[in-house]
């Protein structure tokens, strides 16, 4: 069990077992920001966008998507960090986010088939199975990784993670969530090789422990390396709340430095919480109930994202010792001062309103729920406020004059 006794307050600093101090127990999670220029470098946005949310006085940042391939894009104005990627842009980013005591990690990842048509043919996965529940129509189905393909894949985990400590991020996380490719790998729905990267839960798990191992002789032992990893995928024949625990237990075992806790893929978006239990209304945390049950199993300091809205639920989340950290997404995006505010005033609350245009076929198009946020992050990127009372009209028709049809394409987070 972890050794720290769980802290009281939102302020009170920790210490990552490899002995990195984080300043206090606020976690942004990862937002994709679409701010990456068309060499897919950061652009200076980025930079002012971070430095705001050093400002509000967060502990520890997660990057939004940089992906390891630069033939493998999730979205078209993602982030790549290659040994062709210009490292003076990226330091300009990293000393921005840095500020008043932040820590800024590099989230690294590789999409695997969920890559729109628009940007690939063919994607690759673990097996050659198409996305369902009706992403087949904007995404094509994959062909399976061969297996010095997914040595490849690992080497290049490896090289941008070396990269990212070079560039100045004070740690790197492994997106295993949300139904990319680590995510794809570890799923017995999506994995169903013969070889040994597949089949048995043990063998699923291979890929994700190898990219932790070359991730770390890259690094060294004394650089903070993290993973974000489902605690279900919520699909039949998913990963199981069970396999996810294993995988948690052996990558502790491994020693990864901290393990964020998430849920869900796009074809079961448990993330967005779109339904919840009355329980989770009540606790706030999507997935608190699973993490009170992980720590029973590890020592490795935990986060869990998602439905935090109050200054008290973050709090009791705190104290009930099933987390370390208080993962924040969409709150930090509407009040980049959040975490101030919630340090200063233990009744505060933020309340994110439903986002609709009141026509069904429009919200549906336009993804609100990714594009309102989206365009908040893109006013703090143009040293603007956000604008929390900006209609959703407005957020269609800006994102539209901005990014075209293209913005309304399928997206990930």
């Amino acid at each position: 069990m972890n050794s720290q006794k769980p802290q009281l307050g939102l302020d009170s600093n920790f210490t990552l077992n490899n002995g990195t101090q984080i300043k206090n127990r606020l976690f942004k999670s990862a937002m994709s920001e679409q701010l990456g220029d068309r060499r897919h470098n950061p652009t200076k946005g980025l930079a002012n966008l971070y430095r705001r949310w050093a400002e509000g006085g967060i502990g520890l940042m997660m990057s939004g998507n940089i992906m390891i391939d630069r033939k493998a894009l999730g979205e078209p104005k993602n982030v790549v960090l290659d040994e062709t990627s210009d490292l003076e842009k990226f330091k300009t980013w990293t000393k921005a986010g840095t500020e008043n005591g932040a820590h800024l990690w590099a989230q690294l990842n590789h999409p695997g088939k969920q890559i729109p048509n628009f940007i690939s043919k063919e994607p690759v996965a673990p097996s050659a199975i198409a996305l369902k529940r009706g992403l087949e129509k904007g995404f094509n189905k994959p062909r399976a990784l061969e297996e010095h393909e997914i040595i490849g894949i690992i080497d290049k985990f490896a090289t941008a993670a070396r990269l990212a400590k070079a560039a100045g991020f004070t740690g790197v996380q492994i997106h295993g969530a949300h139904g990319y490719l680590v995510s794809q790998f570890l799923s017995a729905g999506h994995n169903q090789r013969t070889d040994k990267w597949g089949g048995t839960a043990e063998n699923r798990m291979r890929f994700v422990i190898q990219v932790y191992r070359a991730i770390r002789k890259a690094v060294g032992n004394d650089f903070p390396v993290g993973i974000k990893l489902n605690s279900a995928d919520f699909m039949k024949d998913g990963f199981s709340e069970e396999e996810s625990m294993a995988v948690v237990q052996r990558l502790g075992e491994e020693g990864i430095d901290l393990i964020e806790i998430s849920g869900g893929t796009y074809e079961a978006p448990a993330m967005v919480g779109h339904t919840q239990k009355e329980s989770t209304r009540k606790r706030e945390a999507y997935f608190l109930d699973y993490a009170e049950a992980v720590r029973k199993t590890t020592d490795t300091p935990l986060v869990v994202t998602g439905g935090f809205r109050s200054a008290q639920g973050m709090t009791e989340a705190l104290q009930s010792g099933a987390c370390d950290f208080v993962g924040l997404a969409r709150p930090v995006a509407v009040d980049p001062d959040l975490p101030n505010n919630a340090i200063k005033n233990p009744r505060y609350e933020i309340n994110l309103k439903p986002l609709t245009t009141g026509v069904k076929a429009v919200d549906k198009m336009a993804m609100l729920d990714i594009t309102w946020y989206e365009f908040q992050l893109w006013r703090m990127a143009d040293k603007k406020s956000p604008d929390p009372n900006m209609s959703e009209w407005m957020a269609f028709a800006k994102t539209m004059a901005g990014a075209g049809v293209y913005a309304f394409r399928k997206r990930r987070a």
